[in-house]
């Protein structure tokens, strides 16, 4: 994470990433089935020609994968489901994923389109400084 990570014409940078429990406001709240793991990445075409981003996928390290959301509803800065660079164009914003806690690897590709395709692995670690809710006190720890 913070290191671009290039795959073909197209390099990647995850710049930051956040675990959160909800999102949005109080009149239109969003919560995730498991938890929502927010990450701001840059991507730069560095190539000679027009390339399309299609949505990104993470890992686990079981082998589990899981899609990037298709609704940014919530999400400031969200990067949206048609992402095109021109070349030497740079975008930058945030990405979705409602997935359990733990560490993953982000499969970014090189934009060759769907079966030529080749793909590099960003570490994502599991952070501790997640959003998380209060607990309530264990039964039997007070007593009157």
């Amino acid at each position: 994470m913070g290191d671009q990570a290039p795959v073909g014409p197209l390099s990647y940078t995850v710049i930051e990433t956040s675990w959160q429990t909800q999102l949005g406001d109080v009149l239109k709240l969003r919560v995730p089935q498991q938890r929502f793991l927010v990450m701001r990445i840059s991507v730069t075409n560095g190539g000679g020609s027009e390339l399309s981003i299609p949505l990104l996928q993470l890992e686990s390290y079981t082998g589990q994968t899981y899609q990037e959301s298709q609704d940014g509803e919530g999400l400031a800065n969200w990067l949206g489901l048609l992402r095109t660079l021109r070349p030497a164009e740079t975008l930058q914003g945030q990405i979705l994923f409602d997935v359990p806690l733990t560490s993953y690897r982000l499969r970014v590709p090189d934009g060759a389109g769907a079966g030529a395709e080749k793909y590099a692995w960003i570490s994502i670690p599991l952070r501790m400084d997640v959003d998380t809710q209060p607990l309530a006190p264990a039964s039997g720890g007070f007593s009157q």
